[in-house]
């Protein structure tokens, strides 16, 4: 029988997936499963987006530009113009999504063998992307007594090596939705440049930020115009997550164009979707500052509900619409298995996803998950009442 690669099969599984053939077999015994395990907004994409993909008059589905359109790259950059991140067009890779600017970002940065450090909690498909390249991942861990914010730098220090040419961050972050402030940023910056690596930041969250703090892009630094590449997507910012568009933002001219030779690989983004995306630049902003504030109640009324279980520990998130809970067990993966295949409340259950898949360090997160606060407030309450019974039930086994 051939063989599959040894790349293959090291590939990490989603943990926000792999718990869907349990979440269908329970679905197909007529239970209704309460989704806070996947980052699905269910707020309206702007109508804006969706009428200039309605109203195209097209005869002919081209192919787009490998670099995506001038027209959507302009438009993006005086897009980051008013968030302080000074870029022109040309700074600008358009991607199949955020995941494809992640992997042709390692691609271009990193050879196989290479260190990236990346504080843990973290986004699971890092791992995937780092796996796909041959790139190893080196984990500082954040603890949620901090609210996961950023590990010391000294922490930093100790893990720089000679394959080391990276650190990436999300900020906010998922799965914690920590936002990092500025004096954070700065420390990191001042990391990089010393050591000169380069400092990728996913900003897909940028918007999504509370409590009156606000987001600091690496972009919007000086001196590390070498250092920073962000990676950007329109998915949850404007509620598209099937558009798949995403972008490379970066001055490194370098980066810029040995990026383009795995852009010019698969050719080019799609067409229509960049089209919508495009639109999308339009939004008013009544619409973040009502998404914001959706979002901020959603928050308060998940934390609120959580903090009356007995044994959980909360991180209170100020950015992003994610939250990780420190459950009273020891195997978060059983326990999120067992909701779905053992118990219900009146033929409904609810899917979480385990966070020990967030962490690249073994045996870490084992007893925590991140749950999705993209469902309205009645459903959120509801969905952790089931979670604290069936919580009071595991514990009983």
């Amino acid at each position: 029988m051939p063989q599959l690669s040894t790349k293959g099969l090291k590939m990490p599984a989603s943990p926000i997936r792999k718990l869907v053939p349990y979440a269908e077999a329970a679905k197909k015994r007529g239970i209704k499963v309460i989704h806070l395990n996947i980052g699905q907004p269910d707020i309206k994409t702007p109508k804006i987006a969706l009428d200039a993909v309605r109203n195209i008059d097209m005869e002919v589905l081209e192919y787009s530009r490998t670099e995506g359109s001038d027209a959507y790259r302009e438009k993006l950059a005086a897009y980051y113009s008013k968030h302080n991140i000074h870029v022109s067009a040309n700074d600008i890779i358009v991607t199949t999504g955020g995941s494809e600017a992640l992997s042709f970002t390692m691609g271009t940065i990193l050879d196989e063998g290479d260190e990236i450090i990346i504080p843990e909690p973290f986004y699971a498909n890092y791992n995937g992307f780092a796996t796909a390249n041959g790139v190893s991942v080196v984990p500082i861990v954040s603890s949620i007594e901090s609210n996961f914010s950023l590990p010391p730098i000294s922490e930093f220090e100790k893990c720089i090596g000679p394959k080391t040419k990276a650190i990436l961050i999300c900020n906010p972050g998922n799965p914690t939705g920590y936002l990092y402030n500025h004096d954070e940023i700065k420390q990191l910056v001042a990391l990089v440049k010393k050591h000169d690596l380069f400092l990728v930041a996913d900003e897909v969250y940028r918007e999504f930020a509370y409590d009156n703090k606000k987001h600091h892009s690496i972009l919007s630094e000086n001196g590390i115009e070498a250092n920073a590449i962000v990676i950007d997507s329109v998915s949850k910012r404007y509620s598209m997550c099937g558009a798949r568009i995403g972008c490379i933002v970066t001055k490194n001219k370098d980066v810029i164009q040995t990026a383009m030779k795995f852009a010019q690989a698969r050719l080019s983004p799609p067409t229509l979707a960049q089209i919508a995306s495009e639109a999308a630049l339009e939004t008013p902003q009544k619409y973040f500052d009502d998404v914001i504030k959706e979002y901020v109640s959603r928050r308060n009324v998940l934390v609120e509900e959580l903090e009356k279980i007995e044994g959980v520990k909360i991180a209170r998130p100020s950015g992003a619409f994610y939250c990780v809970a420190e459950l009273p067990i020891k195997d978060s993966d059983d326990f999120a298995q067992w909701l779905l295949e053992h118990f219900a409340i009146e033929n409904e259950t609810v899917m979480v996803a385990p966070a020990g898949g967030f962490y690249a360090t073994p045996g870490i997160g084992t007893n925590q998950i991140r749950i999705a606060y993209v469902l309205e407030k009645k459903q959120l309450i509801k969905a952790v009442h089931i979670l604290k019974e069936g919580l009071h039930q595991y514990l009983k086994k």
